[in-house]
This record gives structure tokens, sequence and C-alpha cells, in this order.
């Protein structure tokens, strides 16, 4: 009986997110990352331990796509920009994945060196010690709050129709407001968010220069 082929981790990785991208992130098991590399079930128990071990191989190829390199003299807001923007259209190419990177970012190598380019900016921008704690933390609940936003519950979504045809005589901010949120692009509303939160990190750096 021949010897079954070795397999990567790309091998393992690209499998599981074409499951994923084809029947949902419920489909990835192991039995059916087997069936798409045309293995036995048990060939995989050589190289991952469990489901857990697929999910994050699968966040690593994501973030591994995420290209971390900027070109020279970008300022430092628009340094997390560019990092944050790339890792949203990364996580848009798998949709289905997205629970997977909430999961196991800190698990990802990838994900570690976006963190550590993301500290990088903001050093330079003036933010330090606690205040670069501060400021990572509340990027990456910014990044992550959108792309369960995005993909789970878009202004371009049925619950944001419903509150547009809510009465304005009795609701009449939330209804107006979500009127206006149906003219809102997803590009629009990240760029436009993150402009309000690097405002902010720039105010609070000021601050603490000045005190």
């Amino acid at each position: 009986m021949p010897r079954p082929r070795s397999l990567t981790t790309d091998d393992l990785s690209g499998a599981a997110l074409a499951v994923i991208d084809r029947n949902g992130l419920d489909a990835l098991t192991m039995r059916a990352v087997a069936k798409e590399l045309g293995t036995a079930t048990m060939a995989l128990y050589r190289y991952v331990a469990d489901r857990a071990a697929l999910e994050i191989l699968v966040v690593e190829r994501i973030f591994a796509a995420i290209d971390l390199t900027l070109p020279p003299g970008l300022d430092w807001r628009e340094r997390v920009r560019v990092l944050l923007n790339r890792t949203r259209l990364a996580s848009a190419e798998h949709p289905e994945a997205v629970p997977l990177i909430l999961r196991h970012r800190q698990s990802a190598r990838g994900s570690l060196g976006l963190i550590d380019a993301t500290l990088s900016a903001l050093t330079d921008g003036g933010l330090t010690g606690v205040d670069r704690v501060i400021a990572q933390r509340t990027l990456i609940g910014y990044l992550l709050g959108f792309l369960q936003n995005e993909h789970y519950g878009a202004l371009s979504g049925p619950g944001t129709a419903i509150m547009a045809g809510l009465s304005p005589e009795e609701y009449p901010f939330l209804a107006q407001t979500a009127a206006d949120a149906r003219t809102v692009t997803p590009e629009h509303e990240f760029r436009a968010g993150l402009d309000v939160i690097l405002a902010g990190l720039a105010d609070r750096a000021a601050w603490a220069h000045d005190s």
C-alpha cells in the first residue's frame, strides 16, 4: 500500500479555508478537510490535534496575506489606517471565517506582527506606557467590532431598514439616523469611525506631552 503523501500546514489551511468559504464555518470538520485533501480523516491527526488547531491555521493563513510593509514617510495615523484597512480587506475575502479571527487572533503569529506594527506607529505618535496599551486595545476593539458589524449587522442590512421604517413621531432620532445610515458604505463607515478614534488618540498624545 503506498505511503500517504506528506501534508504541509499550507495544505491544511488551504483545504480548511476552502471548506469554510464554500459551506460555512459549521461545515469545518476533520472529515471535511480530509475529504478536501483526498486523504483519510485519521491521517490529519499526524499534523493537527483537533478542529481548534485547524481554526488557528486558517487564521494564520488570513493574517499571512496582510502586507505589513509601509511606504516611507507616512504619518503615524496613516500607518494605522493602512494596517487596519488591509486587515479589514483580508478578512472580507473570507467572511465566514471572521468569527475565527476574533477567537484566535492572539494565537496567530501574523496577528502578533500586525499588533507590533501598530504599536510602532502609536509610539511614533507619542503614545507610550499605559496610554499605548489603551490606544492599542481601543484600535483592536474598533477593528473587531467593525468586522462583526460589517459581516453580521451591516448598515445596509435588514435591521437598519426596519429601524428606518419606525414612526418618526415615536422614535424621531432613531428613524432619521437609520435612514441616513442606509446611505453609508462600509468603506466610509470604517474610515470615518477610525478618523474619530485617531483624532482622540492624537489629542491624548498631545496632552501627555504637555503634562
